[in-house]
């Protein structure tokens, strides 16, 4: 009995050291992204998408390390995740257009030259969105157009139309206010 207590005992420490480590390299990948961004000249929304995929990261590697520790049995783990992916996935696949506004968002993110604030026009077969970009999500970009209202537009289909975005935009036609 008092060999399973301090078994005990020192699982709790090893796991409040992991904790301590993982909010330290936390606010260190936090200062370190702000750093580097703000040097590449990415502006806030960017940033913040940056902070989420490194976070969670750090909490999947610290998942992993944390289920060391606690001496988790691998086959019930394997189980447990391979019933979590196979939801997911099924979830997916009924939601198909989930997925790809989330690798559209990633790629706008990091392979178009979008930018928020910029002043684009959308091209659609039946209309055409104008005004300035006010955001761009996991699975929608806002845009505000002249008449102040918002309009959201799927990731994927932004990939699929001809963006104008405009460089000289006559600041009295967009008088929008926030």
């Amino acid at each position: 009995m008092n060999e399973f207590f301090t078994t005990l005992r020192i699982e709790i420490i090893e796991t409040i050291v992991l904790i301590v480590a993982m909010i330290s390299i936390k606010l260190a990948t936090t200062k370190a992204i702000k750093r580097i961004l703000s040097s590449l000249e990415f502006d806030l929304q960017r940033k913040r998408i940056s902070q989420k995929i490194v976070n969670l990261f750090i909490l999947l590697v610290g998942g992993i390390i944390l289920a060391a520790i606690w001496n988790i049995d691998k086959k019930e783990l394997m189980v447990f995740f391979t019933s979590v992916l196979t939801i997911i996935g099924i979830a997916f696949f009924a939601q198909w257009s989930i997925l790809s506004n989330i690798t559209a968002s990633l790629i706008l993110f990091f392979n178009h030259p979008l930018r928020i604030g910029q002043f684009i026009q959308v091209f659609d077969k039946d209309y055409i969105v104008e005004g300035k970009l006010e955001d761009i999500s996991f699975f929608f970009m806002h845009v505000r157009t002249k008449e102040n209202q918002i309009v959201t537009i799927p990731n994927n289909m932004v990939l699929q139309r001809t963006i104008l975005m405009k460089t000289d935009v006559d600041k009295e036609d967009f008088k929008t206010e926030l």
